[in-house]
Order: structure tokens, then C-alpha cells, then sequence
């Protein structure tokens, strides 16, 4: 296979990547708005067939949709246990590393991690190290889930990871700054293949992988069109090589494998295959822009990742788990407020002889909803009058309802009252408060452990670099 058609190849396993991830970018859509708040959005079908927003739904049915949002409540919850408990005034041992975290401000950084961890569901960060004016400074930043596409793994500790990447809407200058290797006749080039007429060409792998076409335009296109996007992909790669082992400096260097050695008594050589992470920067025309291998010493790609819970290559958040409870709340609240409404309202008899000149029955009904409107009635018209009946019919168990659901919520999540500072009880004592408050962070130890695990992991490619 030719150096092009590899190329195409490794675009074309990149933007497989991205279509594969689809589910989970629409899960992280999902509980992004039920966590901040939009949780009527959700489409359902109705007895007639027609598909609309469970707001619509009930809007068009007379109840205005009730919101009582404790998914956000549990979100900051959680977030801030981690930062008191874990996060803030923790400072690395090694030195560097500690430098690094002063830099990027990484306590900032990963609260705001662990708050998209529980959302997603995914943790990724990118380390990258910079020379700028002659200062060497290593550069953190959290990386949107929507820019981000893996190979399908297994492993909780990504050790299967073949190919990983981001795309980038970058300024023209930015990106020759990025790929161009200080050559004019480079940027040049890239000024060209990124003018109107070249982008015409797009790649469009949808047609082969059976992705939708508002698929392949994320991918391909910017979502800004002042920008330009660029697509990076990082392989794992092994190439055969030949290690040259001088005996006389103790030293072994690695070679292409056509490298010629000259033989010698204390020079040993040795055939062997080497793995190694290769970066590629692709233009949406399938042009490559720059390639080369990884120049750090940990020898990998930029990408710290955690994927939780990962299950058969699959990944459900912590929100995904208790939107049902959350809807089922804001269900009954709704349900409680419209019994209300039509329990002190009732129902209002209005004989059809005693409708007013100039008045529609609809006419009627909207004077009835305002609670300060003016019925006309003219006792001359009939004898009978208008007459509301209304019963009291509140307490049907709904608010039995509302504490059990939002029992199960706290059960479900792990974050329980004593985790949030409630159920305090005059005449307790502190120690069995702080037990309870200990116990409650047991239920989150495992996202607590998991979370940590991957700033390990950062931390440790941080010094390696």
C-alpha cells in the first residue's frame, strides 16, 4: 500500500471512530440538558401518531410543565466534596509537575472535568508541551467530548487504544503556525488547499460507513466558517528496525531496518519491531498537512483519558442514572399543580340561556381562567345562574409520591442528605454525623477513585515529557 492510500486509510478509521461514538455524544446532548435545567425536551409520540416535545405535550393538554431541578443540586454535590476533600490545596510532590499545575490552574481545570465526568461520562485532557520565546511551558486543557473520537476499547485503562484524536477550528494563522515547520512556501500551500474552490472537494466517508449526512458535516466541516478545520489523528504504529548494541560505549541505538552497520568486534546488531504513536494533521480534503512521531519521552500520544463506567465498550454517567427519577419528580410536581389549580378553580355550570349578547363560550372560558376577570350575567335572560362546583381533591398520595421518588433519587445517586449538609438533627452527636457523612462518601468512592486515578495519570505524563 502506497504512502496515499495509507493516509486515506487512517482518515477513513478516524472518521469511523467519530461515527461510532455517535450514541455517546447524544447521551452526553441528553444529560447536559437535563443537569442545567431543559428536562421536558424529550420526544414522545401521542395517540394519533404525531411526535412531539413532552413540554408541547403538556403545554397543548392545559398544564404548564413544572421544573424542580436536583440533578444540578447533586452535580454540585459531588463536585464540590472532590474539591474539598481531594482537589484544592493539593500540591504535587514533583516539582515540575507542581510548576505545571500552578500554570494551567489545575484545580479550576479538573473541577470542571469532574463536572463534565459526571455528565459524559469521559474525562480527557490534552498535555501539551510549547516553546514559546524561548521558554519551555507544558500546556493543559480539557478537551470537548464533541471534537474527540477514539477506537472502540475495552479496556478501563486504554491500554487498547490503536488510534485517538481531536479536531481542531483553528485561524489560518494558528494552523500554519501549527503545521507549517516555519516554511513560507508551506504555509503557502496551506493558504491554498484552505481557499473556497479546494474545499469543495470534502471527503465524505458517510456513504460507506451508513452515517447520516449531519453526521459527516461535524466531522468535516467547522462550526464556525471564519475558521478552518484540520483533523489530527494518532496512531500506534510498529516498524521493523535493526538495535545496534556498541559494546565499547554501552550504548544501543535504533535504526531503520535498512540501515547499513559496519560490522565490527564490539558492535552487535539485531532485528526487532518497535511500537511507536504517529501523529498525522489531515486537511477535510484529505491533504496531509504535518506528520511526525511522538517527541516526548513517554513516547505516546497528548491525551489523558477515563472512560467510566466502561462496559463492553460502552459508557453510561453518573446523570444517566437518575434522569428517570428526576422526570418522575417533575411528573408529579406538574401533576400536584394541576389538581391544585382545578381544585380551586372547579367547574363552573353556565346555563346556554344566560350566555351574554355578544359572548362565545370561549369568550367565557377565558374570563374564567383570569382570577381577576368580570362575568357579565343578566338575570333577566334566565332564571338559573352561573354556579362553580369544585372539590378538594389534593390529597390522593401525590406528595407520598414526591418524597419516595425523591428517596429513590438519593438512593440511586449515592448523594444522600447527609452528604449535602441536611438531616441534621438537634441533640446528635458530631461524631455520628461525621459517620453518616462518611458512610454517604463511601456510595461515591468509586467516581471519587476513578477520577483520581486519571489526574494520576496525567500527573505521571506530565513528568515524563
Amino acid at each position: 500500500m502506497n504512502t496515499i492510500n495509507t493516509n486515506q486509510a487512517i482518515l477513513y478509521s478516524a472518521y469511523k471512530a467519530w461515527c461510532q461514538a455517535s450514541q455517546l455524544r447524544n447521551r452526553r446532548r441528553r444529560n447536559k440538558r437535563f443537569t442545567y435545567g431543559d428536562q421536558w425536551s424529550d420526544t414522545i409520540s401521542t395517540t394519533n401518531g404525531a411526535t412531539m416535545s413532552e413540554y408541547d405535550y403538556y403545554l397543548k393538554g392545559g398544564t404548564p410543565p413544572q421544573t424542580n431541578n436536583l440533578i444540578r443540586q447533586m452535580v454540585k454535590t459531588i463536585v464540590g466534596r472532590y474539591r474539598t476533600e481531594f482537589i484544592d490545596n493539593h500540591t504535587p510532590s514533583n516539582k515540575n509537575v507542581a510548576a505545571v499545575h500552578s500554570h494551567n490552574q489545575l484545580d479550576e481545570l479538573d473541577s470542571r472535568m469532574l463536572e463534565e465526568f459526571l455528565i459524559s461520562g469521559t474525562a480527557i485532557q490534552r498535555i501539551d508541551p510549547h516553546l514559546e520565546l524561548w521558554q519551555r511551558q507544558v500546556n493543559v486543557a480539557n478537551v470537548n467530548l464533541n471534537e474527540f473520537f477514539i477506537n472502540v476499547i475495552n479496556d478501563p485503562l486504554v491500554r487498547d487504544c490503536e488510534l485517538v484524536g481531536q479536531l481542531h477550528d483553528m485561524s489560518m494563522p494558528q494552523l500554519i503556525k501549527t503545521v507549517a515547520n516555519g516554511s513560507r512556501f508551506k504555509a503557502k500551500w496551506i493558504r491554498h488547499i484552505y481557499s473556497n474552490n479546494c474545499l469543495e472537494r470534502t471527503l465524505d466517508f458517510s456513504h460507506a460507513i451508513g452515517a447520516d449526512s449531519h453526521q459527516g458535516m461535524n466531522f468535516w466541516r467547522a462550526s464556525d466558517t471564519s475558521k478552518c478545520r484540520a483533523i489530527e489523528v494518532w496512531t500506534r504504529e510498529n516498524r521493523e528496525v535493526t538495535l545496534c548494541h556498541n559494546r565499547d560505549t554501552a550504548q544501543v541505538s535504533i535504526l531503520p531496518a535498512t540501515a547499513r552497520v559496519k560490522e565490527s568486534p564490539s558492535t552487535t546488531t539485531r532485528y526487532d519491531i518497535v511500537t511507536t504513536w504517529h501523529c498525522r494533521w489531515f486537511s477535510p480534503m484529505g491533504d496531509l498537512l504535518a506528520e511526525w512521531d511522538s517527541p516526548w519521552a513517554h513516547g505516546e500520544h497528548p491525551f489523558a483519558i477515563k472512560l467510566y463506567p466502561l462496559t463492553d465498550g460502552e459508557v453510561h454517567s453518573f446523570v444517566e442514572d437518575i434522569i428517570d427519577q428526576q422526570k418522575a419528580v417533575n411528573q408529579i410536581i406538574t401533576l400536584i399543580n394541576n389538581i391544585m389549580m382545578a381544585s380551586a378553580k372547579g367547574v363552573l355550570i353556565f346555563p346556554e340561556t344566560a350566555l351574554p349578547d355578544g359572548f362565545t363560550w370561549e369568550d367565557i372560558r377565558r374570563v374564567w381562567r383570569d382570577c381577576n376577570g368580570i362575568l357579565p350575567y343578566n338575570p333577566s335572560y334566565s332564571s338559573n345562574k352561573p354556579e362553580q362546583i369544585s372539590v378538594n381533591n389534593t390529597n390522593i398520595g401525590a406528595y407520598e409520591m414526591v418524597k419516595l421518588q425523591m428517596q429513590l433519587l438519593e438512593e440511586i445517586s449515592g448523594v444522600t442528605g447527609a452528604l449535602q449538609g441536611k438531616n441534621t438533627v438537634t441533640g446528635n452527636s458530631a461524631t455520628l454525623y461525621q459517620n453518616e457523612t462518611t458512610n454517604a462518601v463511601i456510595a461515591l468512592s468509586d467516581i471519587f477513585g476513578t477520577f483520581s486515578n486519571f489526574r494520576n495519570n496525567r500527573d505521571v505524563k506530565i513528568a515524563s515529557l
